[in-house]
């Protein structure tokens, strides 16, 4: 290292996680925000997240902040790297990036963080939200609509045992569309390893008691799960 390197020489520079965490609340896809306490862009809307320790791990860091912010712990979710955002206006306080990560939870209860809240993705202003989250929001939901066509995450949206109807429904709030029953079902059971019966069945109102699943040991779908309207 050059003897005339001086760290002071090189402006404030940042590292942050940002989480973009989604659920299925049928016949929604829901988003969790959390209200701003502090400048800047007090009081709107945020995803979860926070700046990385100068001796901190990226992957560390996302979990940390995913138990710290919205009390859902990593065995609850899948949580993946989404996407690196950097421009270099984006926080006012200094040059920030952001690694943004995807987590794609189970319905669980309302957050028990102060300020924080579900939101329908569908229903949001993007406008409302602070920095470039309507951006990094929009990336996760893209990266979760095509996860569901390749591979088998459908399930992380579900509790441990589901019914097909169950999983069904989160497809149509992640696309928006409505699928027919019966079709899906017989793709998703041709699907080896997808699902796998419990042997079980569970009564939902009226009508036959559907048949229970757990997720299966696939990752990957072949053929994929496509929306109806795609090519």
């Amino acid at each position: 290292m050059s003897s005339t390197y001086d760290p002071a020489d090189f402006p404030a520079f940042a590292v942050t996680v940002d989480l973009v965490v989604l659920t299925v609340r049928p016949p929604n896809l829901e988003v969790l925000l959390v209200r701003r306490a502090e400048a800047p862009q007090k009081g709107r809307w945020a995803l979860p997240g926070g700046f990385v320790g100068p001796s901190q791990d990226l992957a560390d860091a996302a979990e940390s902040k995913l138990v710290d912010k919205t009390g859902i712990r990593v065995k609850q979710a899948h949580l993946e790297q989404l996407q690196t955002f950097g421009q270099p206006k984006r926080d006012p306080r200094m040059r920030v990036v952001s690694v943004a990560h995807l987590a794609m939870v189970a319905v669980p209860s309302e957050p028990e963080l102060e300020g924080a809240a579900w939101h329908t993705v569908g229903s949001l202003d993007a406008a409302a939200l602070a920095f470039d989250h309507a951006e990094i929001l929009q990336a996760g939901v893209e990266r979760a609509r095509s996860k569901l066509e390749y591979t088998t995450l459908a399930t992380s949206f579900c509790r441990s045992e589901f019914t097909l109807a169950e999983l069904r429904s989160v497809y149509e709030a992640a696309w928006g569309e409505r699928l027919d029953a019966a079709n899906f079902q017989r793709k998703v059971l041709a699907t080896e390893g997808f699902v796998e019966s419990t042997g079980r069945t569970e009564s939902a109102g009226p009508g036959r008691p559907a048949r229970t699943f757990v997720a299966g040991r696939a990752e990957l779908l072949h053929p994929p799960l496509m929306p109806p309207g795609a090519l």
